[in-house]
């Protein structure tokens, strides 16, 4: 579905949106994402399509917001039920009881918002917003509430579940998680839509320093572009002299930043890129271990899964030298 939108209040806002699969709008807060869903809902005054003079009761959306709203003096399927007043009471009853059966939680069906988890309200009021048979469906910031040991398994089962209704899906998020999960990815700035296209696209090859930070690249050198030849560049940067895949807007003597993802400093084993540093500030996050490769002034951050770990047993201080895979390391414009 393409939007396209343009809103002054309460953030000026103009974009266009392509929005294929489960698309998520990423972006730090105050940017306008929020802003953007209550538009397409008919909330807040816009210009733009689709749904352009509709009012919000007779657009084809379903929006969960992101404290669910659900009505706390109703029960599950009298929630789900809600945009099905049309119908006949029996099958109102029969459709919401369906919704909540597709939301993976029929047995629900006669408790209150109160009587329920933070979970289970929010399939609640994913089943009343696919009652309303939306051409797209709109969730704001629908991890917010999770803490990094839960979201896999609070919302993981309900990503699924909306990735297998093939109905178009927007969700704003500041959620590398959610993001990393998406179909396409739509990254918004105070500048604007600066970047989109598939999840892995933008969290590997980001278009700007900015893009980058907010996907989650700690390793960002200043560098400058020292050599050309095919299909690669060698950059200059304060860790040494790199080998790195060229974006066909490089030129010789350009000033450029140099990116790596922390997952990635520890890759190939090869002859090329070698870095010998000072290994710091080991600390485990979860089953991971993060640490810091010190190598002369500069910082080179690294993120190591529990069994390289165990082959490598690092240890603060020791000398340590690694191969940085010239595929991974990512040049953008200075």
């Amino acid at each position: 579905m393409e939007i396209a939108y343009a809103l002054e209040h309460p953030v000026k806002l103009k974009l266009n949106l392509h929005v294929q699969g489960f698309t998520v709008l990423l972006g730090e807060s105050g940017v306008g994402k929020t802003s953007l869903l209550k538009a397409l809902a008919g909330l807040i005054p816009a210009t733009g399509q689709p749904f352009a003079g509709l009012r919000a009761e007779e657009r084809p959306v379903g929006y969960l917001p992101q404290h669910f709203a659900l009505f706390p003096h109703l029960r599950a399927w009298q929630n789900v039920a809600f945009p099905l007043a049309h119908l006949p009471a029996a099958q109102r009853k029969q459709k919401a009881l369906a919704y909540l059966e597709q939301m993976g939680i029929a047995e629900l069906a006669e408790r209150f918002p109160r009587q329920m988890s933070g979970g289970q309200q929010q399939r609640v009021a994913l089943a009343r917003a696919l009652a309303r048979e939306p051409q797209i469906l709109l969730l704001d910031e629908p991890t917010s509430a999770l803490d990094m040991a839960t979201r896999e398994e609070v919302f993981g089962g309900v990503l699924e579940r909306l990735k297998s209704l093939q109905i178009p899906t927007l969700v704003a998020s500041h959620d590398q998680w959610l993001a990393q999960r998406a179909h396409q990815v739509a990254v918004l700035t105070r500048r604007g839509l600066v970047q989109q296209g598939p999840a892995d696209e933008v969290f590997t090859r980001p278009a700007t320093l900015e893009v980058a930070r907010l996907v989650g690249f700690r390793n960002l050198f200043e560098g400058r572009v020292r050599g050309l030849e095919g299909d690669w560049a060698w950059v200059e940067s304060p860790l040494g002299v790199f080998q790195v895949a060229r974006p066909d807007w490089s030129m010789l003597g350009q000033k450029v930043w140099l990116g790596l993802r922390s997952e990635e400093v520890f890759t190939l084993d090869g002859p090329q890129n070698r870095v010998q540093g000072r290994v710091r500030r080991l600390s485990w996050q979860g089953l991971r271990l993060r640490g810091q490769l010190e190598v002369g002034g500069a910082v080179l951050d690294f993120l190591l899964p529990r069994y390289k770990q165990a082959q490598l047993g690092l240890a603060e201080g020791q000398q340590l030298e690694v191969a940085l895979e010239p595929r991974f390391l990512h040049l953008m414009p200075s």
